[in-house]
């Protein structure tokens, strides 16, 4: 009798340990997954925007400072992507849709940023752009040129980028959201379009009230 005592208080105690280690691992039960660590990660340390320089689809260059105060939308992507990238900029394209076109281009303008800059030229991104209806100024597509300015961003924002071999990149996909300051303030599940555009307007909402 007392050996069974003994045994189901030492499984207990080896399952109330597991719990503390799962809890300490998963950030209070909330980093259930690697991805969910690394924006559970972001969100605390709300990294700033590096002052990168930009070319956009019609070849213009200008530094991030060209959106000051303003919000700016943000996906990550390369256009000869087959898999995530065209499902993320339509989803991109629907969250611009159901935001009040009051806040469009004078609060908020969204930017599709590639880091396969050596294909995606101007003309590339303008092709990419107009199959998804951007007017390639309140919704710009972009790239950079200097390796160590994208690296740096893509580090800061935590994105994963890797190459196959073949032309191809394995990569995570969200929806950024960088604040007047150039600050991160969201990273939003890009499947949830209506969950992110909701989100969106939230923080335009009390950000004019603040105004």
């Amino acid at each position: 009798m007392f050996k069974n005592r003994e045994n189901t208080i030492s499984l207990l105690i080896v399952l109330l340990f597991g719990c503390i280690l799962f809890f300490i691992g998963t950030d209070g039960f909330t980093a259930y997954t690697a991805e969910t660590a690394r924006v559970n990660q972001l969100l605390k340390e709300k990294p700033t925007f590096p002052d990168v320089i930009l070319e956009d689809s019609k070849g213009r260059e200008y530094s991030f400072t060209e959106f000051e105060n303003k919000y700016v939308f943000i996906t990550f992507i390369y256009t000869d992507c087959a898999t995530v990238c065209p499902q993320l900029e339509f989803n991109m394209g629907q969250v611009y849709k159901l935001l009040p076109k009051k806040y469009i281009g004078e609060d908020i303008v969204f930017l599709s940023i590639s880091f396969d800059p050596e294909r995606d030229d101007p003309a590339t991104l303008e092709r990419y752009q107009n199959a998804f209806g951007a007017d390639g100024e309140t919704w710009r597509m972009a790239r950079i040129l200097d390796p160590l300015e994208l690296n740096t961003l893509l580090e800061n924002f935590g994105v994963i980028v890797i190459p196959d071999g073949l032309g191809n990149f394995t990569h995570n996909s969200a929806f950024y959201l960088v604040d007047k300051k150039g600050k991160l303030v969201e990273v939003m599940d890009f499947t949830e379009v209506e969950a992110a555009a909701e989100k969106v307007e939230s923080i335009l909402d009390s950000e004019q009230v603040r105004e």
